[in-house]
């Protein structure tokens, strides 16, 4: 049974606003809400994973049984306190106390044993404590169902030049003709799912059952967005809502669909189905100014990329601009891929980064498709290396111009094409 992951804050939130008013909960949710218990299991989310086995026939369940909770194991613990509970019959006494040494007071022991428990316990933490509910208390589960995923993360620098640029030129063309604006985060989701073409094993994910590893190889790429979202009281909360079947959309309908997601998660529009089934996410702290993410791994995904902000690298943010373009410096984006590691080794998801990369880079026509799709009758931008002119001497401008004007003067006459 699959549950809904880093979004069951929501659920819990949205089912105590159907027990008090139905009408302000979306009619999509009435019949899911209809017999729901939070705490409980919740409905399979999407049948279309198959678990991987020795001929790759064998079906398994969409998501880890064992994925959203994760139980202590039972274990005896031997107290390092005395109790004062009576002992049994069988018990063997106690050791006799040693005596005092000459120079020690004496203590009666009843007394000693009444101070120790008459002390007070140590506070956790000074200052008013509270009970964690709703979004912080969903926080909390899943971090700690998060500690059962062994993880390790890949970190690649992207240039950001070409992407940006290219932006720029998408973003002048919408607003001549149809409107809309197109992301960084467009973009660079778009080019994720384009490098699951050639690492679908990036989209797996590891569930047990039976008690025994399985590997699930979900049909489609069903893309996790990671949504902040903003509260009237200022408290903050995450949503992970899905986009089912991006693999199969160009970029126009992609763009389509991320921006319906991000329309309805802000108007608190988004459906059970929006929830589940999510395969591998991206979240990007970068808009926030956030240069390097090492994000959590929900249990039941195989990986999460995340998306560093778009600067010059710390050493040439306090240079001129005009001496960073001399010297051809540009803002670079830093890209993380932290992954199961279970099922994903640490070559794939390097060379995963390597790939995207390379598209975001223009390698296989990647800009070039984005174009075609948005019908946009222009050549994108392409990568190459500045060309650095060194004059010699390092004329200034104005003394070249002189030059022009005095060669001009002197032999101007030669090129004249006169008839006395």
């Amino acid at each position: 049974m699959a549950g809904f992951g880093t979004n069951e804050w929501l659920v819990e939130e949205m089912y105590q606003q159907y027990l008090a008013d139905p009408s302000t909960v979306d009619q999509a949710w009435h019949e899911f809400f209809a017999d729901y218990r939070p705490g409980s299991p919740v409905g399979a989310a999407d049948g279309t994973q198959s678990a991987s086995s020795g001929n790759g026939s064998a079906a398994a369940p969409a998501a880890p049984a064992t994925s959203y909770a994760s139980p202590a194991p039972s274990r005896e613990v031997t107290p390092n306190v005395q109790s004062n509970a009576p002992k049994p019959a069988a018990a063997p006494p106690a050791p006799a106390r040693p005596a005092p040494a000459a120079d020690e007071p004496a203590l009666d022991r009843p007394a000693a044993d009444k101070a120790v428990a008459a002390k007070p316990a140590t506070p956790v933490a000074a200052g008013a404590q509270s009970p964690l509910r709703g979004a912080a208390a969903s926080v909390v589960k899943n971090m700690n169902v998060s500690l059962t995923v062994p993880t390790a993360t890949s970190v690649r620098a992207v240039p950001a030049k070409l992407l940006a640029d290219n932006r720029i030129v998408i973003n002048n063309h919408l607003a001549r003709s149809r409107g809309g604006k197109v992301s960084f985060t467009h973009l660079i989701g778009y080019a994720l799912i384009r490098a699951l073409d050639d690492f679908p094993n990036m989209n797996n994910a590891f569930a047990e059952v039976d008690g025994k590893p399985v590997l699930v190889q979900p049909a489609h790429v069903n893309f996790g967005l990671a949504i902040d979202l903003q509260k009237p009281d200022g408290s903050r909360s995450l949503v992970v809502a899905n986009i089912k079947g991006a693999e199969e959309m160009d970029f126009a309908r992609f763009w389509a669909a991320y921006e319906d997601v991000i329309r309805r998660a802000r108007a608190n529009k988004l459906t059970m189905e929006d929830f589940t089934g999510t395969t591998i996410s991206l979240t990007n702290p970068g808009t926030i100014g956030t240069n390097h993410s090492v994000p959590r791994l929900t249990a039941g995904q195989g990986a999460i990329i995340g998306v560093g902000a778009m600067e010059y690298p710390a050493e040439f943010q306090g240079m001129n601009p005009d001496a960073l373009t001399e010297m051809a410096v540009s803002k670079i984006i830093t890209l993380t891929s932290t992954y199961d590691h279970r099922i994903i080794q640490g070559a794939e998801s390097g060379d995963f980064l390597r790939r995207l990369h390379a598209l975001l880079l223009g390698e296989d026509g990647f800009y070039d498709e984005v174009f075609r799709s948005l019908r946009i009758p222009y050549e994108p931008v392409r990568w190459m290396p500045d060309v650095r002119i060194t004059r010699e001497g390092q004329i200034d401008k104005e003394a070249r111009v002189i030059e022009v004007i005095e060669s001009y003067r002197r032999n101007g006459h030669l090129m004249a094409d006169t008839d006395p």
